[in-house]
């Protein structure tokens, strides 16, 4: 019985010696790997298309990005690097290892990304997968295949990314009525989207969107807004430390023109301020909108959803109703909208101003 003991004992230490001493080879191999990328690299760069060549199995297969087509042999493969350098002798290559598995003791895969650089043309930039085979102890690539990525799409991110912490729900108050703003980042964050109701009691007295860009000819920020009464405007935006200031124009449903300058006033994340100030309505200068807080709203569930469904219902309350009856509500509202500048009826919308 001992006799057996000792030799389970002897044999899980033989296995244990065994995998220790694989883990020891596999991580030199990777060393071996690693090497053989850096001086790749290096040849690509001097223009050394034989010496390339010679780190590829005699059988080896590239597959060409450009037309989907194997390139199989040294000597071929030499002659696609010759024909590649022709017209580039600018091209500079990095190359960025993710990973390096093991598929056998004489078989890896290597995965990476490998970037070319020009002087006067755009990078390229392709997503790679690398076959290595161990042969006479040096690893030779077998077969390469790879794939362009495409480059992100043009966003003015970061000239907007001072205004982020607008995105979300917004909500400001009082005794008579409700602003509901809603913020959110269109596809590839190029605009910001604002879209925004006043609420009295459960009517919607007014909706509308804004949306806010960056002008690259005039390298600042600018907003359009379109309320549902018919009236549009825009506004070019400035900050001064934590405010943003917005000279507002705009263009009232009886085509009267109007102007405001709207300040917003980042508190915190969760706080900001709004005041419209300066404002003109077809020549006559209007009293100033005092400074109200507007405070992040947490539990609006879809605030747009509410919106769309009052219009609806609205709609076919509107049907219902006789027509004269109709165009005496639409007289009212479009009466009151002309006494008020573009956007300063919409406390939650950022301001901007001239220049002080």
């Amino acid at each position: 019985m001992r006799a057996k003991r000792i030799a389970a004992i002897a044999l899980w230490a033989a296995l244990a010696g065994g995998s220790a001493v694989a883990v020891a080879d596999q991580a030199a191999d990777e060393a071996a790997i690693r090497e053989n990328v850096e001086k790749y690299v290096e040849a690509y760069n001097r223009r050394d298309s034989k010496t390339m060549a010679s780190m590829w199995s005699p059988e080896a297969v590239y597959m060409d990005p450009t037309t989907g087509e194997g390139v199989v042999g040294r000597e071929e493969i030499a002659k696609q690097f010759d024909d590649t350098f022709a017209g580039s002798e600018d091209a500079k290559l990095t190359v960025t290892v993710d990973s390096i598995e093991f598929v056998s003791p004489n078989v890896a895969v290597e995965k990476g990304t490998a970037e070319v650089t020009y002087s006067e043309f755009d990078p390229e930039i392709t997503q790679y997968t690398a076959v290595y085979v161990k042969r006479d102890g040096q690893w030779l690539l077998d077969r390469v295949s790879e794939e362009e990525v495409q480059p992100p799409p043009p966003s003015n991110y970061e000239h907007l990314k001072e205004l982020e912490w607008m995105v979300g729900s917004w909500l400001d108050e009082d005794e008579t009525a409700t602003i509901q703003t809603d913020c959110a980042w269109t596809k590839n964050r190029n605009f910001l989207t604002r879209s925004f109701a006043v609420v009295a009691g459960d009517d919607v007295a007014m909706s509308g969107m804004q949306i806010v860009g960056w002008d690259p000819e005039a390298k600042q920020i600018r907003s359009w807004v379109f309320d549902s009464d018919g009236t549009f405007g825009e506004g070019k935006w400035t900050q001064k430390d934590n405010r943003w200031l917005i000279q507002q124009v705009g263009t009232l449903p009886d085509g009267s023109k109007s102007t405001a300058v709207n300040i917003i006033t980042k508190l915190d994340d969760d706080t900001c301020t709004w005041q419209s100030v300066s404002r003109v309505v077809d020549g006559e200068l209007l009293p100033n909108i005092e400074e109200v807080v507007v405070v992040r709203k947490t539990d609006v569930a879809d605030p747009l959803a509410a919106i769309q469904l009052s219009g609806e219902i609205e709609q076919t309350e509107a049907a219902d109703e006789p027509a004269d009856a109709t165009e005496a509500t639409e007289t009212n509202i479009s009466s009151e909208a002309a006494n008020e500048p573009a956007e300063t009826s919409v406390p939650s919308e950022p301001a901007q101003q001239p220049n002080e």
